[in-house]
């Protein structure tokens, strides 16, 4: 038997965080615990109102499924809507089932243990002159990976009073499906100029079939338009990335799966996260070290943390972790 149990968790930010299409200065989470009366696996998941979710109904269903359920596996988590939910339970059973045997989740896998790998900082949405501010004050604290959240007219003077600020800094950019065709085919060169070496997510979700038409100086990343190993086919000689994130895959099992299909179709992986804690992030740790871009920095963007959490060293790589924070 296998009993669980899920709640909501209001964790505020730093700072306001802003993308294209909204803005938010907490984030609420669904912590999941699992138990089979002897050990205990935990997941996390932040349910996303861009695909519909809300925590409130994402946790009314998780509770409804252990209501449901006194002994269920990962076959039967599929049949959760949300993929947030999925994703907190699939990882709360990978965490019991290391626990369980004694095995960190990677051993159980057949995988090396993960070794320190660096993440990009995310600035928000802003005027240029304060995302410049934002990214010489993230320089400065030995951030030298700087995720651009941009949001349409203007981007360019964002992106340019960035490079400006930070001459030496990595960046990514992230439109956020906050383009369209002309806006895309006008701002490539600019983002080229400056150095940008990946462009995240420029045009809508199922309005990117434009993009078979486009040679981008500027390597091209799916976010809303990857969620899984079945999307990776249509998503060829569009993008050269895909961005995973568990909670839009429904977990780390079908994650693995997208990595793999993307890797056999010649795409290059980024691996991100929503918002949320170090119990979020972990899982996506056995995925990250392995990726070519990371953005797993939603705990630096919090004003606090679990007991339990993942460390980062100055020059922002993040350090393997204990089996007390996950797996």
């Amino acid at each position: 038997m296998i009993e669980g149990r899920a709640r909501v968790e209001e964790w505020p930010l730093k700072i306001p965080f802003v993308i294209s299409r909204s803005s938010r200065t907490h984030v609420d989470v669904v912590e999941v615990t699992i138990s089979d009366g002897t050990f205990f696996g935990r997941g996390e998941c932040q349910p996303n109102s861009r695909y519909g979710e809300t925590s409130a109904a994402v946790c009314a269903e998780l509770r409804h499924f252990f209501d449901a359920h006194d002994h269920f596996t990962r076959n039967d988590i599929t049949s959760l809507e949300s993929k947030a939910a999925q994703n907190a339970l699939d990882c709360a059973l990978w965490d019991l089932r290391s626990k369980c045997g004694g095995q960190r989740v990677w051993e159980v896998l057949g995988q090396k243990a993960p070794k320190p790998f660096p993440t990009v900082f995310t600035l928000s949405l802003g005027a240029p002159e304060a995302m410049a501010d934002a990214a010489r004050l993230a320089w400065a604290d030995g951030k030298r990976q700087l995720k651009l959240k941009l949001g349409g007219e203007g981007d360019v003077l964002r992106v340019q009073a960035v490079r400006k600020a930070v001459p030496d800094a990595v960046l990514v950019a992230d439109a956020n499906e906050a383009w369209d065709m002309p806006m895309l085919r006008s701002c490539l060169p600019a983002m080229a100029g400056e150095g940008i070496a990946l462009l995240e997510q420029p045009l809508p979700a199922g309005k990117d079939a434009g993009l078979l038409d486009i040679d981008s100086p500027v390597p091209l990343c799916a976010d809303e338009s990857c969620h899984a190993s079945s999307d990776v086919e249509g998503l060829v000689n569009k993008y050269q990335f895909v961005n995973i994130k568990l909670d839009k895959t429904g977990g780390l099992t079908e994650a693995l799966k997208l990595e793999t299909a993307a890797r056999q179709a010649g795409m290059d992986i980024m691996v991100g996260c929503m918002l949320g804690t170090s119990l979020a992030m972990a899982p996506a740790c056995l995925i990250a070290s392995r990726a070519d871009y990371v953005d797993l920095d939603g705990p630096l963007l919090l004003s606090d943390d679990r007991d339990h959490k993942l460390s980062y060293s100055e020059d922002y790589n993040i350090l393997p972790f204990g089996a007390e924070l996950w797996g």
